[in-house]
């Protein structure tokens, strides 16, 4: 029966040092950590690896619950990922609750559901200081970078719009400029 960590910061400027050490001081054998954002499974590699890696009878444990998901859909499909293999799951900071039990299985939604609606706020909250930088003329945005060449390349070759933009990571409106300025 392993003690299996998983810990999670959002960017590259944050540490992951206060995380992996309160996982090792709980027991965990084996401790999987990135540097990406919680808001989606999609790109998690070490989560996908650490979901991988348990077994049954195993326990599966995080900080906190906003370190394994930003959303209740999220949080939810890791939590069945766990139950059915047969791996029980650790907050440290949120107290112990037994996820094969009803109220476990509030408790846990009601946190998955504060870390969700947390998220939302500093969205808001970017958005307002960006409309404001924005009115106030204090902001301009990123600037893009957009490799032309290989745009008129994949349109020649055939490929849509759409999938330009997804291959180059731009958006679609970008690749439509970009065509209609090459005439």
């Amino acid at each position: 029966m392993a003690v299996v960590g998983y810990a999670r910061v959002s960017s590259v400027g944050q540490s992951l040092e206060v995380q992996e050490a309160a996982l090792v001081e709980a027991g965990c054998g084996k401790v999987f950590a990135e540097k990406r954002s919680g808001t989606t499974q999609e790109g998690r590699e070490e989560l996908r690896r650490a979901l991988e890696y348990v077994r049954e009878g195993d326990t599966f444990v995080v900080t906190r619950i906003d370190r394994l998901a930003r959303s209740v859909t999220d949080l939810s499909e890791v939590v069945a990922v766990l139950t059915a293999k047969g791996v029980s799951f650790r907050a440290l900071q949120q107290g112990e609750f037994d996820t094969t039990a009803a109220t476990g299985r509030l408790f846990l939604t009601m946190l998955g559901a504060f870390a969700e609606f947390e998220t939302s706020l500093r969205r808001e909250r970017q958005m307002e200081g960006i409309a404001k930088a924005k009115a106030e003329g204090r902001y301009k945005g990123r600037p893009i970078t957009v490799d032309r060449a290989a745009i008129q390349r994949l349109h020649a070759e055939g490929m849509k719009p759409m999938k330009i933009s997804q291959h180059l990571s731009i958006a679609r409106s970008t690749v439509y400029e970009a065509l209609k300025s090459l005439g």
